[in-house]
């Protein structure tokens, strides 16, 4: 076996595959003379390095559980003028992680409060911080699960271990006492220990109705605003955009 062949099964061995890809471009710049074999090996390696990194990232977010891939330049931020554009970019630089402070989006369905927390997400899940996406009412059937069947402790401590979790569409369904203590357990958990990024459509004064005990309904406020982003949302729904503007062009017509 030649050098070259056992060179090639080492580098697939050790799963260096852009290096392996590369080897007869760079044995070729190398002998015309246009590369030394110390830069060449440093490019090779600084290629696969740069590998590693995009592969990480895409892990970070695959596993983070994002309904949809959008990110904040997808984001319509002049159909929603309500929205502070450079407060919403601040957020997306994630210093808000270093500070352990949370994000709150609160609005009427379909704003695009879940379009930002997800983009936030990204950009956290792809500067490689543990993140996961959870909707409110899966959350508390995993949670409600778990306690029926004697593990919830691990249950707990999985939602908890995350740098950011994001809880989608709190407010929607109501739910019972006993839920809403398991609740507050994990919002507990990660009081001051990691960020939560929230989206709700009921405005704070009516989380007593969601978790049918006021006095658990503020402690939960508590401890998610203590130190956070409040960012209220209010405009017409994304979804019916395009009708809006059909409906507009008819006006117009008529006018």
């Amino acid at each position: 076996m030649s050098s070259y062949t056992k060179l090639v099964n080492g580098l697939e061995t050790l799963g260096l595959m852009r290096i392996k890809s590369s080897l007869d471009s760079y044995i070729e710049l190398i002998n015309s003379g246009e590369k030394t074999v110390v830069d060449a090996l440093c490019e090779m390696v600084g290629n696969e390095l740069e590998q590693n990194k995009l592969r990480a990232i895409n892990s970070c977010v695959k596993v983070a559980n994002f309904p949809f891939m959008k990110t904040l330049a997808d984001f319509d931020f002049s159909f929603q003028p309500s929205i502070n554009k450079q407060e919403i970019m601040d957020l997306s630089t994630l210093r808000f992680i270093e500070k352990q402070e949370n994000i709150l989006f609160v609005g009427s369905s379909g704003v695009g409060k879940t379009h930002l927390a997800t983009s936030i997400g990204i950009e956290c899940a792809s500067h490689r911080y543990s993140t996961y996406f959870v909707t409110f009412q899966n959350l508390m059937e995993q949670l409600s699960a778990a306690l029926k069947e004697n593990r919830l402790d691990a249950r707990m401590k999985f939602f908890a271990k995350y740098k950011i979790l994001i809880i989608d569409e709190i407010g929607y369904i109501p739910i019972s006492v006993d839920s809403a203590n398991l609740f507050f357990q994990l919002i507990a958990r990660r009081y001051e220990k990691h960020c939560t990024i929230v989206t709700t459509n009921m405005p704070f004064s009516k989380w007593g109705d969601v978790f049918g005990s006021p006095t658990l309904a503020n402690a939960i406020l508590d401890r998610l605003l203590h130190h956070s982003h409040v960012i209220s949302i209010k405009g017409h729904s994304y979804r019916l955009r395009d009708k809006l503007n059909l409906f507009d062009g008819g006006q117009n017509c008529d006018s």
